[in-house]
């Protein structure tokens, strides 16, 4: 027996019992679709989580003071503007940026709210990637005059003044009128993680040490040359808070190559849990089909007698069977694949780009073939052991 006469029979048996196949593959199908959609959705949001990282900035650095264990905190253990000139001086340092964080009250929508306020330096806007909605970053004069310029979040422009045209308005900030000369974003979303929050004012760090009379900065981010000078760049700033601040002071140096990383491990665990999850449908499935092919033996003993009878080895018995559990897990294999792909495409249809991982078509048939195969060998096995005579004498 060939491999197209083992077909045709397989075929011919499972078009036989229509509803029993469908019923069989249904698993498969679940199985099959539910391994292509966990892998597409877990290496779209692990891509989607990656690149918002690297949206802040793959090269970014930041640091501060942290206080440890019971290290009692000193006036010189604080970050200075002396601390960020230095470490604008590191060659490997493009850009660094300081800012003091502190609220204030505004009013709008008929009632008073507090506010966050930043006083950043003027790379500021280089560090973070700060998006203009309207206007323009303050400058070198605007910092050396008398004049108070500030910039507002997208959410805080809009409340106050209805629109993000804030040409010509002002803000009342510490009991000071503030010019506004634009509106910003940050460059990715950080859904209040960062200084920035939805209610935010930033102004020029000379500005608002005016207000607190001191060189004292909560943080200070770096943008270093490139992602790949970024771990000789960490330890360079270590080591110079460690000369410029007195033993024992404790600094939190951070960088977002350590942070994608984290997240890169966490998603792709995530991913991997998610797929074992989906391959268990698929092994469950293959269970059902050894249970059907089973009962399928039983009812055809006698057919396998006669074949035996005629002269059929019992090596074509195991095939015809084989091919048989094989073509039932495959081609359960095949729908669930187009079931799988078909969200995607759907999303693409609608504007939505979702990438359609083709590893996981590959993994998804490849594995409905090894159920297939694993679990049609028992039912295949036994048809072929069958005894000629007591074939023949089934009832």
């Amino acid at each position: 027996m060939n491999f197209v006469e083992a077909f045709s029979f397989a075929y011919a048996s499972l078009n036989a019992n229509k509803l029993r196949t469908g019923l069989t593959m249904l698993g498969m199908v679940i199985g099959t679709a539910s391994i292509i959609l966990v892998v597409t959705i877990g290496m779209t949001g692990r891509d989607y989580v990656l690149q918002q990282i690297e949206g802040i900035g793959s090269n970014l650095i930041y640091f501060y003071y942290e206080a440890v264990g019971s290290n009692q905190k000193t006036f010189s253990d604080d970050l200075t503007l002396e601390d960020l000139k230095a470490t604008q001086e590191l060659p490997v340092v493009s850009y660094a940026a300081g800012i003091v964080t502190t609220r204030d009250r505004v009013t709008f929508d008929g009632r008073e709210r507090e506010i966050s306020v930043i006083g950043a330096t003027d790379q500021y806007v280089n560090v973070r990637n700060l998006r203009f909605l309207s206007g323009r970053f303050w400058d070198a004069s605007d910092e050396h005059s008398l004049s108070k310029p500030c910039l507002l979040t997208e959410e805080f422009a809009k409340k106050l003044f209805g629109s993000l045209d804030v040409s010509g308005e002002t803000v009342k900030l510490f009991q000071v009128q503030f010019d506004v000369i634009g509106v910003f974003k940050e460059g990715v979303e950080t859904f209040g993680q960062s200084e920035v929050q939805t209610y935010s004012a930033l102004v020029p760090l000379s500005v608002l040490r005016r207000f607190t009379m001191s060189d004292k900065l909560d943080l200070i981010y770096v943008s270093a040359r490139n992602s790949a000078v970024v771990p000789l760049a960490t330890q360079l700033i270590r080591h110079l808070l460690e000369q410029r601040h007195r033993q024992g002071s404790a600094y939190r140096v951070e960088n977002m190559t350590q942070i994608m990383n984290a997240a890169d491990r966490v998603l792709t665990a995530l991913t991997l849990v998610l797929f074992l999850i989906g391959t268990i449908s698929l092994v469950i499935s293959g269970i059902g089909i050894m249970n059907i092919m089973l009962v399928t033996v039983t009812e055809r003993t006698s057919e396998i007698g006669i074949r035996m009878a005629v002269g059929a080895r019992r090596r074509e018995i195991l095939y015809q069977f084989l091919t048989e559990s094989i073509l039932l897990a495959t081609s359960g294999g095949v729908l669930g694949i187009f079931l799988g792909i078909s969200g995607p495409v759907v999303a693409r249809l609608s504007g939505l780009y979702v990438p359609i991982p083709w590893v996981s078509i590959v993994i998804a048939f490849t594995l409905s073939f090894v159920i297939g195969v694993t679990f049609g060998i028992l039912p295949s096995n036994r048809a072929a052991k069958l005894s000629p005579i007591q074939a023949l004498h089934y009832d």
